[in-house]
């Protein structure tokens, strides 16, 4: 394989997050695959309502903790995943078809599924330092790579 970046970045706000997210928006493909993780109210979902506005999602994104998967139409198809109750449960939940499907793909608690997400990836992951900033650890595997470079620390 290889072909790897890594980066970290300082969010000092929210605002700062939805630049953060409009970047990462800018690169998207056909199958792109972003892999987030984070404790709870590190700001996953918020980046992602950020991330799908970006697509042209006028819905209101939330989290599908209790759903697995939600969908959301825009310019793309968003699937949105929060795979925190599949833990060690392995994939009986056919998620398959979202994650190698043609839409962009956005996978919360993704290393509980870890064996069924392909290696190429884009792996985000907040941490929180204090009430409004956010430590991004930002990972690109594969074509993801170039997208890593691109956002400015």
């Amino acid at each position: 394989m290889g072909d790897y970046m890594y980066k970290e970045i300082i969010i000092e706000n929210l605002d700062e997050m939805k630049s953060f997210a409009e970047d990462i928006g800018k690169s998207i493909f056909p199958g792109f695959l972003l892999c987030l993780e984070g404790d709870l109210g590190a700001g996953k979902t918020t980046f992602t309502k950020y991330f799908g506005a970006n697509m042209g999602i006028k819905d209101n994104i939330n989290s599908p903790t209790f759903t697995i998967l939600k969908i959301y139409e825009g310019d793309n198809i968003l699937y949105h995943m929060d795979v925190y109750r599949l833990m060690g449960i392995g994939m009986d939940y056919e998620l398959e078809e979202f994650i190698y499907g043609d839409g962009v793909c956005v996978i919360e608690w993704f290393r509980n599924i870890i064996e069924s997400i392909p290696e190429e990836k884009l792996v985000i992951e907040i941490e929180i330092i204090d009430i409004n900033r956010r430590l991004i650890k930002i990972e690109g595997i594969g074509k993801y790579e170039e997208i890593v470079e691109k956002i400015s620390n």
